[in-house]
């Protein structure tokens, strides 16, 4: 039971700073969180127990399905890192330098470490498929973290794995585990709101992942649903068509250099200086693939590149921007200058599909201080081989299989499931006696619940002007018991005998009349918001009574 007259984390009438949300705001103004430093926050009574009722639920889910649970460590050495060559490339990942000249790491995830656990009671066939899980802090050094779209340096997780002897297996497992989080979902309120859209996980598969995706205002990701197969994308791996409408004229005009002004910088001046239309200007850009390879990629104006959809054409683990000196050297002309013509062979030229059906289009020349327009495939160039779809989608965008337009919308990713195919357990060797005698190597899967996000999630979504309406299985408590009148809390407790109420499920608002009157009783109640709010007073005792809710009811 919690006692408000010796409870040290107080409601406020101001915000404290550290709110750049609404949730945000609600829970630092109830006493709920405090920010320890940027984008790490300590969790109080009230913020714990909400916190590890949704925690209890998502283990309550697992255990009911057979997954079992483990608690592996924060921090872990580099050498498990370095067989699966992570150390360094987690953009995200904290090193720990110790003083016996060892390196250590705090977990952002835990397949390094999960991997070998398995793997010691792994012997055959017979011990396949199996699945672990734990709940714990995980830690990401982000680089940009804000709780505006809920990405922090530490956070509480669930991450669970799974061990397979076949891609059928795997599949099955993969489709029962998306029912136990809708199960999940239901239960802590944001059924209505969670959408499963597909996303990319290059570091682990070439198939793409499930994201669970709540429709909120605290975002992160543009999804686009296709509103005829209801199947939802991150706008990360959109697929997107351009047709030719709008943009292909029924005469090809001659090329023509033109000297460009060095006053104009935008594409508006550049449309009203040459007297073409944005849909028919181009940007190029110059890459470098993790191989050492240049590559150059072309696409409408109107675009950006999506580099992801780029990795994926390319089949490469990275791509940073050429120099400004590599791109004169391979050009002959400043950056942004550069097209995709009179380049050396050894360079590979990608066309986006957003240019497949122009004409009389602009370019830059390779010649610094000029444009080229009128340009025309057949005519001026070369027709490639193929375009791609490597741009990210935008508003009124179609989905190139169903031609219809994509519904857009923002969402907070809260869940994700993705396949690990044998990235993990070949690192380590893991392998089993299969049926034929034969050693086998074991599939995984992953699936992790961001809980502490889901809290957020559901605080922002039942916020109101005058608290958070929480659900009332995760509310941090079911009653609170108002008292007026000090002389009055022996009634209180007697209340709470009779009604066998469950003494964790109370706050008691046993602060003393005098100093706290009702309206600010009413104040916390409301901004805390328990859903049973109880009040005792000299009034409702004169008619042998107590308030439930507004309701009067007989002692």
């Amino acid at each position: 039971m919690i006692k408000l007259s010796n409870f040290p984390f107080k409601t406020q009438k101001t915000v404290p700073n550290g709110s750049d949300n609404k949730s945000t705001w609600i829970l630092l103004q109830a006493g709920f969180i405090r920010q320890t430093m940027a984008w790490v926050y300590t969790y109080t009574t009230l913020g714990l127990k909400v916190l590890r009722k949704i925690e209890n639920i998502v283990r309550e889910e697992m255990d009911n399905y057979g997954v079992a649970e483990t608690l592996m460590p924060a921090l872990s050495p580099k050498e498990l890192w370095d067989k699966t060559g992570r150390w360094d490339s987690i953009d995200v990942f904290f090193h720990v330098p110790a003083a016996n000249n060892k390196e250590y790491g705090l977990n952002s995830t835990h397949e390094e470490i999960v991997t070998p656990l398995v793997w010691e009671f792994i012997q055959s066939y017979k011990d396949l498929p199996t699945s672990v899980y734990q709940i714990q802090n995980k830690f990401r050094n982000e680089k940009r973290a804000k709780s505006w779209i809920l990405r922090w340096r530490e956070f509480l997780m669930k991450d669970a794995y799974s061990f397979h002897l076949s891609n059928e297996d795997f599949e099955k497992y993969y489709e029962w585990m998306k029912e136990v989080y809708l199960n999940i979902f239901k239960r802590i309120g944001l059924w209505e709101d969670t959408i499963i859209a597909l996303a990319d996980w290059w570091t682990f598969t070439e198939k793409f992942s499930h994201e669970f995706q709540v429709k909120i205002d605290i975002w992160e990701d543009v999804i686009y649903k296709d509103n005829k197969t209801w199947i939802c994308y991150n706008q990360e791996i959109t697929p997107v068509k351009v047709g030719k409408e709008n943009v292909a004229d029924s005469e090809l005009l001659e090329k023509k250099d033109i000297k460009h002004s060095s006053d104009i910088i935008w594409v508006e001046a550049l449309e009203k200086f040459l007297w073409v239309p944005k849909e028919k200007t181009t940007k190029t850009l110059f890459f470098e693939t993790a191989e050492g390879k240049f590559i150059v990629a072309s696409v409408r104006w109107d675009y950006e590149i999506n580099t992801l959809k780029l990795q994926k054409i390319l089949w490469t683990t990275s791509l940073v921007f050429a120099s400004e000196e590599k791109v004169k050297e391979i050009t002959g002309a400043e950056i942004g200058y550069a097209w995709i013509i009179n380049l050396p062979e050894n360079v590979d030229i990608y066309l986006d599909d957003s240019i497949e059906w122009l004409t009389n289009f602009e370019t830059w020349t390779n010649k610094t201080g000029f444009h080229t327009i009128n340009i025309n495939f057949w005519k001026d160039l070369e027709l490639p081989q193929k375009f791609y779809d490597f741009k990210d989608a935008k508003i009124w965008d179609k989905n190139p299989e169903t031609w219809e337009i994509y519904e857009v919308f923002k969402a907070s990713e809260i869940w994700n499931i993705f396949p690990l195919e044998t990235k993990f357990t070949k690192a380590f060797g893991v392998q089993y006696l299969g049926e034929d005698n034969k050693m086998q190597t074991p599939l995984m899967g992953c699936y992790g619940i961001w809980v502490s996000r889901a809290m957020w999630l559901v605080a922002e979504k039942y916020a109101t002007e005058k608290g958070i309406k929480w659900p009332e299985n995760i509310a941090p408590v079911k009653y609170y018991i108002a008292v007026i009148w000090e002389e009055n809390i022996e009634k209180a407790y007697e209340l709470i005998e009779k009604l066998k109420l469950d003494k964790s499920e109370i706050i008691l608002d046993d602060r003393m009349w005098r100093k706290i009157g009702f309206g600010q009783k009413m104040w916390d109640a409301e901004l805390l918001w328990i859903p049973n709010v109880i009040v005792i007073s000299k009034k409702t005792l004169e008619q042998d009574s107590y308030e439930l809710n507004w309701e009067l009811i007989k002692f």
